[in-house]
């Protein structure tokens, strides 16, 4: 903010406001030291419109001193002011922002600069939002998306990697990923990932894995020869197919929906795949048998991904996600899990990757000792906002004792009720 003051003369010096302010601001805020009203002018684009903001900025201050020196003299208010060397009455003269006088003297707009927002319309402005996920339709990744932004417009992508870049390239406005399974584990692929990308968490959702076996119409078991799914899959259906009677072979492939299209696709009447009511509804299978997987309590948590994160709030429960390494290895980790522990905050998980940049870490500095170490980084899952001061003071203990520490994002926890006996729609 800069006050206007007015000099000894009756014109204020153009120039020293253009040394003292330069082009960068895009609003000034001025208040007259006699009329002590602040008020708002906009500033145009070009260096001429701003030159002229500063003139009718000086010739008002220059007006209300005239008129208060001529008030106090018992004159009247009706003298005339210089603006840009042409005359009118202070009565007639009002202060409006640049963009209002170009509209009255019917002149165009200068054109506005392009932001980053003009090259992928938000969600808000009428487009419908885009969501990256890894498969094809059909795949439990899609019906995530589904539930994490209904009615959205699902992208399959063939890679992790690649929904990972549709968002970061604007071809997509989320990303929703699986992270864990209650059966396979960590998706170890996701957790480089979002180390290697800086997109941020803004959410998470779970999501009921109810598995089939799918052939094409007309095959019966005993014409089966191999049965092909991802790899997970295969695991938690082993012992279902094994009590089904099916001495088959299993192949994995890249996801189970892709299993369920390269079935429809080649005609395979001697192979079945292990995925969704949905995939064999869009691929024409049927379904051989409902619900395989050996554990009825099988789910699998995703987390969304954007490319800014959202702001944290105390109103609902929230959940954040760090990672941490530290130059000694594991040698901390009970100080850093400390910080959590003495603020009585619970902790979701933990899960360690070895270090890429620094895999193997000495015993001792001179390299004659003969035991070595991982170096490791550590993914941490806790349930507290960013916006709680016991989060923050918490993250502050804990990178006094870290060399590396990154939030991956503070977003809602997923809340909705579970039930592990029905499908997912």
């Amino acid at each position: 903010m800069q006050t206007l003051t007015p000099p000894t003369s009756n014109a204020l010096n153009l120039n020293h406001v253009l040394r003292t302010r330069r082009l960068v601001p895009t609003r000034i805020s001025v208040k007259c030291a006699y009329a002590f009203e602040p008020a708002s002018y906009g500033v145009g684009s070009s260096r001429a419109d701003w030159q002229s903001s500063c003139a009718i900025l000086a010739s008002k201050v220059v007006s209300q001193e005239q008129s208060s020196s001529a008030d106090k003299n018992g004159g009247t208010a009706d003298h005339v002011a210089a603006v840009n060397g042409h005359k009118a009455a202070v009565s007639d003269f009002q202060l409006v922002p640049i963009g209002n006088l170009a509209e009255a003297n019917n002149k165009p707009l200068p054109p506005k600069p392009l932001t980053i927002s003009d090259f992928s319309p938000a969600p808000m402005h009428g487009s419908k939002l885009r969501v990256a996920y890894q498969g094809v339709p059909g795949a439990y990744s899609e019906a995530a998306a589904g539930k994490a932004y209904p009615n959205c417009e699902a992208i399959p992508c063939d890679q992790f990697e690649v929904a990972f870049q549709a968002v970061e390239l604007w071809i997509a406005d989320r990303a929703v990923l699986p992270v864990e399974n209650s059966l396979g584990g960590s998706i170890h692929r996701n957790y480089d990932l979002l180390l290697r990308h800086r997109l941020h968490i803004v959410g998470e959702v779970q999501l009921p894995v109810h598995h089939c076996l799918l052939a094409l119409p007309g095959v019966r078991k005993d014409f089966l020869t191999r049965v092909i799914s991802h790899p997970q899959a295969l695991s938690q259906c082993e012992h279902t197919l094994t009590k089904l009677g099916l001495n088959v072979a299993r192949e994995a492939v890249d996801d189970t929906a892709g299993a369920a299209e390269f079935v429809a696709t080649n005609n395979l009447r001697d192979t079945a795949a292990i995925a969704s009511a949905r995939a064999a509804e869009l691929y024409g299978l049927n379904v051989m048998a409902d619900g395989i997987q050996d554990d009825p309590s099988n789910v699998t948590r995703f987390v969304m991904l954007a490319r800014e994160p959202i702001i944290p709030r105390t109103d609902r429960p929230f959940k954040t996600s760090i990672v941490f390494a530290h130059d000694k290895g594991t040698s901390v980790l009970f100080k850093v899990l400390s910080a959590f522990a003495f603020r009585n905050i619970s902790l979701t998980k933990i899960e360690s990757r070895p270090h890429r940049n620094r895999p193997i870490r000495l015993v001792d500095d001179a390299n004659v000792g003969t035991a070595k170490h991982f170096e490791y980084l550590f993914y941490v899952d806790f349930e507290a906002s960013m916006a709680e001061v016991r989060a923050q003071n918490a993250l502050a203990e804990v990178q006094e004792f870290t060399s590396f520490l990154r939030v991956l994002g503070s977003y809602p926890m997923d809340m909705t009720p579970w039930s592990p006996s029905s499908p997912p729609h």
